[in-house]
């Protein structure tokens, strides 16, 4: 192991990071990279992250946004650049669930992904607060199902990666008593889908939750909901520390 790997892995444990993932995921589920694998992204503002959306192609920088997608995918490229990959950044600013659906053919059926990287949910329950949507965490779970459903009857094979929703305590958009205990709902729904379609699960509010430890929120995710550069880079390697599971 040479010493920036050692100095990287290091810095994930001292977070509590590969201790995190192991327990979400109890049985190895490995996402094997065969060349020509085909990666996409999937989300709300978190995964979009200021993407440029004319740049649909695969492995467009601008498309990749400035979040966890564009830390992530420019890891992976330069690791393996012997396997011709393919990545795909489609998350939409203010998406629920049920705004997935509505694109699910263009937006991921037709890309044909191999893996399936999926956080949503944090809309669902803001939305109630701000915007007026009627939803909850039972609604959340029966359109997440049916899209998951939905996904696996057209791509049978696909490998799935749920990120589990978060909001980060202390940020400047959250007021608590708002969020909790009903957010756990949402929280609990995706760790449970996770299990039911035999998906990797990356805990997101047990790690941000833990490394408030480490540095205050106004490092990590300022508003409590948009990370950081360094929220940022810690999901895209906790994405990837589940990935190699």
């Amino acid at each position: 192991m040479n010493r920036r790997h050692f100095l990287s892995r290091a810095a994930l444990t001292s977070l509590g990071l590969p201790a995190l993932l192991r327990a979400a995921n109890a049985h190895s589920n490995h996402l094997p990279l065969v060349d020509g694998t085909t990666i996409l992204f999937q989300g709300d503002s978190i995964t979009d992250a200021g993407r440029n959306r004319a740049r649909y192609y695969p492995n467009e920088a601008d498309g990749m946004g400035k979040g966890y997608v564009m830390h992530t995918v420019t890891q992976l490229l330069g690791q393996h650049p012997d396997k011709q990959l393919h990545f795909y950044n489609r998350g939409i600013s203010g998406n629920k669930v049920h705004q997935l659906a509505a694109r699910w053919d263009d937006d991921c059926l037709y890309l044909k992904p191999d893996i399936l990287s999926i956080l949503i949910g944090v809309n669902d329950h803001w939305h109630t607060l701000t915007q007026g949507y009627n939803g909850s965490s039972e609604v959340y779970t029966q359109d997440y199902r049916a899209l998951l459903t939905r996904t696996r009857q057209s791509l049978p094979d696909v490998r799935l990666v749920i990120a589990e929703p978060f909001v980060v305590k202390g940020g400047s958009a959250i007021k608590e008593e708002e969020w909790f205990p009903v957010f756990d709902g949402y929280r609990k729904a995706a760790r449970t889908l996770a299990d039911e379609f035999d998906a990797t699960f990356i805990p997101l509010q047990s790690i941000f939750d833990q490394a408030l430890e480490v540095a205050p929120v106004a490092y990590w995710c300022p508003d409590g909901v948009h990370p950081s550069m360094a929220g940022a880079y810690l999901m895209s390697q906790a994405w990837v520390e589940a990935f190699a599971l």
